[in-house]
């Protein structure tokens, strides 16, 4: 049966939704496996704990959204993600956050195993800052049949980064049935009406690329013109019901340009080209025993904004008159090949052994460019090399349902072992040294001398400017493996309560063991209403990219730039300054809530409290003049705060047949809300540990509220949707130490669609509908990226249009 409403998205988390399924949906829903229990004959509608059912298709024909992140956005209730400029990687790997917790505090699934994390380590003005994180956007959309949501603590049953939740996401498996969508957009690039009085350029110019000056090109009315390509198609495998499906996604997205103050002359999108291709294959080999297998390859070509140089002893004007706009590409590769083996025994246990392979490759290209102390003989092109992660788990898990015990009994347990290598790899030579007065790189500062700027009289630095290139000395190739055991249980002590406990013991090889466990119930208490709630201990092992890491690089703002030296966990340096090692993040999840359905109404309400001790954070920047290392600051990872968060999410959700025509309404909403209840600088000065700026952008990992109201209409051949999603006040602290206050925003989305015909269906619409920003910031240009918003909220790029042409062959 299809679906063209957005509500019938997440009311499957409903009971009475599942008794208004056809029974061939709801004997689907039976036989898979559900995030959140290894129980296959338990469905959402009878967990213990609130599980989000997302159909993928029936999102992407009623939204313009062109990545995951942003899909999830607006229809998962404490879910967010925004666009990033001028934060160096994470302007190409949006970070994104459950619960306000960071991207690291999620574990990413496909088909139920364990998906690989980002290489890329969050550093600037960014959610997630100082974390790593799974990149949602390397998945094509057009490749999965569902996402489930379980938004709960789960480390206890699925191991390391499961504090806030899980997000599992099942591929496709149709057959027989070719499948896709064209889809064509751009956004208004008018942003008048968003700015403070007396400033100008209310619509945006263009940096002119080919001269990398600070020209301003022709004026446009629209950018960031977005092509997505996308196909699934599926076929039979052998004679016992074996299936092969596969997807193939093109996706070409310009950049944009937004308002910037004079010394951010390119702010925006980065323009992504990204070629996706993914496959899921199920192989019957006997009446018990099934062979599977599933994985891909995403490629990106990335372009973004770095900060513009204008003028000065980083400018060499023979080369870029007047200044320039450094950018910061890259090439992006995730691979990931997973396969198994299930079987079900005579005597009923079911035996599934699989090993699940990932690499995510990160590695830039500064263009535009320049190192100033090779003067006018300087490259305007630098490999400045990268970083990569790779990670590999195998799991064995055995799992029996007993009828006979109580009203049911599901036992499970199992083992993984896991392995991972995090690898930084150098550039080429100019992107990271710096030369003397003969143009050979300085290795003796005594008796060499780097050129000086002519107009400002200061020494020329060294390196790629935009970006600095990793050298040699910040190499790094580290390994490290994990065992877990782990066994969880659920019972059906009666026809209306269900109990279910997860334990699970891990240990690392380079910190050491860790325990955790999980309680949960379900009561129904009537026909219509159910009581749910957990309590269960968490944790996460610090990235590998969090011990090691390590960078010199160039930290912008309006009263100029200074050098800083990111310091790596177990380097002397970071020691002398009184940082420890890092150990493993702790967390108690506790959650309750209730779902009740009326007719044609039904309700989901969940409260939650996460508490979060030793919580990995960037800290603040330290005077490091002194250490002659060639810097003014230094900076570091450490386990430097405990948080407190509680929160309740909701769902509301109405669905009406009229004769020929459906109405649909849903509300989903979470209110959350994050306190630091300890901040751990020991000796250390607490304001340059973790100050009031730093503290600022970890309180503002979601905002305090986030509510969307989604209406539908659908009738014979036509369809349309009008949402509403309201983003409650968020507070930064900018580097003047003063408040930037964006207050709360409306936005709306509205999409039409008409069926052609039986194979074609053209949808239009906008999501943006009335070209809302965040609110502008003063004149003094101390914003975290130098624009005139910072990363907030619904993002800063305005309205955006779209066609979509879908088929079905």
């Amino acid at each position: 049966m299809k679906k063209y409403s957005l509500f019938l998205l997440l009311i499957n988390i409903t009971y009475l939704f599942a008794q208004e399924k056809t029974n061939t949906d709801a004997k689907e829903l039976k036989e898979v496996q559900i995030v959140g229990s290894r129980n296959t004959k338990r469905t959402v509608v009878n967990s213990a704990v609130p599980i989000d059912i997302i159909n993928v298709k029936d999102v992407t024909t009623q939204s313009g959204k062109l990545e995951i992140n942003e899909l999830l956005q607006y229809v998962a209730p404490s879910f967010n993600a925004s666009k990033q400029s001028g934060s160096d990687g994470a302007d190409h790997v949006d970070p994104a956050s459950l619960r306000g917790m960071g991207p690291d505090q999620t574990l990413v699934l496909i088909n139920g195993k364990r998906r690989h994390q980002s290489s890329l380590i969050n550093l600037f003005g960014t959610r997630g800052r100082g974390n790593t994180g799974t990149d949602l956007n390397a998945i094509p959309a057009t490749a999965i049949k569902r996402i489930e949501i379980l938004r709960d603590g789960a480390a206890a049953q699925y191991g390391s980064d499961a504090i806030a939740g899980v997000i599992n996401i099942v591929l496709n498996d149709n057959v027989n049935e070719l499948t896709g969508a064209v889809t064509y957009g751009a956004f208004n690039t008018n942003a008048q009406g968003n700015f403070l009085p007396g400033t100008a350029n209310t619509k945006n110019n263009f940096l002119d690329e080919n001269s990398f000056g600070n020209t301003l090109g022709q004026q446009r009315n629209f950018d960031g013109q977005s092509l997505k390509v996308g196909a699934n198609y599926g076929v039979t495998v052998g004679k016992k019901g074996g299936t092969a499906n596969f997807t193939a996604e093109y996706l070409n997205k310009e950049k944009t340009l937004r308002p910037g103050y004079d010394f951010r002359k390119g702010f925006g999108e980065a323009a992504i080209q990204g070629l996706n291709l993914f496959g899921n294959l199920n192989l019957p080999i006997s009446d018990r025993t099934e062979f599977y297998a599933f994985g891909g390859r995403n490629f990106r070509d990335t372009d973004a904004y770095a900060f513009t140089r204008n003028g000065g002893e980083r400018v060499v004007e023979s080369i870029f008159p007047g200044g320039y706009t450094p950018r910061i590409t890259s090439e992006i590769v995730d691979n990931s090949i997973a396969a198994g083996i299930r079987t079900k025994t005579a005597s009923g246990w079911k035996i599934d052994l699989s090993n699940t392979f990932g690499r995510n490759l990160f590695h830039y290209y500064i263009k535009g460019t320049l190192n100033a102390s090779l003067a006018g003989n300087s490259p305007t092109e630098f490999d400045a090399g990268g970083h990569s992660l790779n990670q590999n788990t195998t799991n064995l898990d055995f799992s029996k349902n007993y009828e006979s015990v109580l009203n049911g009994m599901n036992l499970a347990f199992g083992a993984e072992f896991r392995t991972e290598q995090f690898s930084i790899f150098a550039g080429e030579e100019g992107s990271y040294s710096t030369y003397d007065v003969a143009g050979r790189p300085i290795t003796n500062p005594a008796t060499q001398t780097a050129p000086i700027d002519p107009i400002s009289g200061e020494l020329r630095p060294g390196g790629s400017q935009g970006f600095p290139g990793y050298s040699p000395a910040n190499e790094v190739k580290k390994n490290r493996s994990n065992v877990s055991l782990y066994t969880d249980a659920e019972f059906d002590v009666t026809k209306s309560l269900l109990v279910s406990t997860a334990v699970r013991f891990e240990n690392y090889s380079d910190f050491g063991s860790t325990l955790n466990g999980k309680l949960a119930a379900r009561l129904k208490a009537t026909d219509n209403i159910n009581f749910r709630g957990s309590l269960s201990t968490g944790f996460r092992a610090p990235s590998l990219a969090q011990v090691y890491y390590n960078l010199r690089f160039t930290n912008f703002n309006s009263g100029g730039a200074t050098e800083v030296l990111l310091s790596p966990n177990n380097s002397p340096v970071t020691q002398a300054f009184g940082i420890n090692k890092l150990n493993e993040e702790k967390a108690v999840n506790g959650s309750l809530g209730v779902t009740a359905s009326f007719g044609a109404f039904t309700a989901t309400v969940d409260g939650y409290f996460i508490n979060v001790q030793d919580r990995i954070v960037l800290t603040g920047y330290f005077d490091a003049s002194a250490l002659n290392l060639g810097v003014s600051e230094a900076q570091f990872f450490s386990n430097g705060v405990d948080t407190k968060t509680a929160g309740v999410d909701l769902v509301f959700a109405w669905k009406k047949t009229i004769g020929d025509a459906k109405f649909g309404a849903t509300l989903v909403g979470n209110i959350n809300n994050m306190e630091i209840s300890n901040v751990k600088n020991g000796s250390l000065d607490e304001g340059t540990f973790f100050g009031k700026r730093e503290k600022a952008f970890l309180l503002a990992s979601a905002p305090q509220s986030k509510f969307g109201l989604n209406l539908n209409y659908s009738k014979n051949k036509f369809d349309a949707g009008l949402a509403f999603t309201n983003f409650s006040k968020i507070v930064l602290v900018d580097y003047a130490d003063e408040d930037d206050v964006y207050t709360a925003k409306t936005v709306t989305d509205l999409t039409f669609g008409y069926k052609l015909s039986k194979q074609l269906k053209l949808s239009v619409g906008s999501n943006n509908l009335f070209n809302i920003y965040p609110d502008q910031q003063d004149e003094q240009g101390n914003t975290e990226a130098g624009g005139y918003w910072d990363s907030v909220q619904m993002g800063f790029s305005g309205a955006y249009y779209y066609a979509r042409l879908g088929f079905t062959f």
